[in-house]
């Protein structure tokens, strides 16, 4: 399944396309596109320099019209309900970022675990109203922060299963 996934994305695009397409996308984001460099078996500084700009591309649209679009989503009947769930999961989070504003969110981003990233730490900023500038400073060092323990993990792993081949 993996394999047929990668021959996709290098066919139609190339290997650096994907990783960059990939670091793009919500709750895969730098973590899976750092990961899928790995298993592209591009140079780690690559794939973790497309990674952060990928993940970061989007991430002053959520800051600025975050909290417009979960209130737009909560609109279309398909999605309501969706939403609404995400939107009281992440708040339920939000309690330890208003704490220690700046370095909660640097956390919450850089702590690679399932519900993180930038764009969950960009919704919570955008409805908890944290002012853009301090947001995005926050969530840039949680993407290098992420960026970091990823590419180590990942290349760690690579290894370590190339010993046993």
């Amino acid at each position: 399944m993996i394999a047929t996934i990668f021959d996709f994305l290098t066919a139609h695009i190339s290997a650096y396309g994907a990783v960059f397409i990939i670091s793009m996308i919500p709750l895969i984001e730098l973590r899976g596109s750092v990961i899928a460099g790995t298993a592209f078996g591009l140079p780690w500084l690559n794939v973790l320099g497309l990674s952060i700009v990928g993940n970061l591309i989007p991430i002053p649209f959520i800051l600025i019209f975050g909290k417009k679009l979960i209130a737009w989503l909560k609109t279309l009947p398909m999605l309501s309900r969706l939403t609404t769930w995400y939107e009281k999961r992440l708040l339920s989070k939000s309690a330890t970022i208003q704490r220690v504003a700046f370095f909660g969110l640097w956390l919450f981003v850089g702590i690679p675990l399932p519900g993180t990233g930038a764009w969950s730490g960009s919704v919570i900023a955008s409805l908890l109203e944290v002012p853009p500038k301090k947001s995005f400073a926050a969530v840039i060092c949680g993407v290098l922060t992420a960026g970091i323990i990823m590419t180590v993990g990942s290349r760690g792993v690579a290894g370590l299963i190339h010993l046993f081949q």
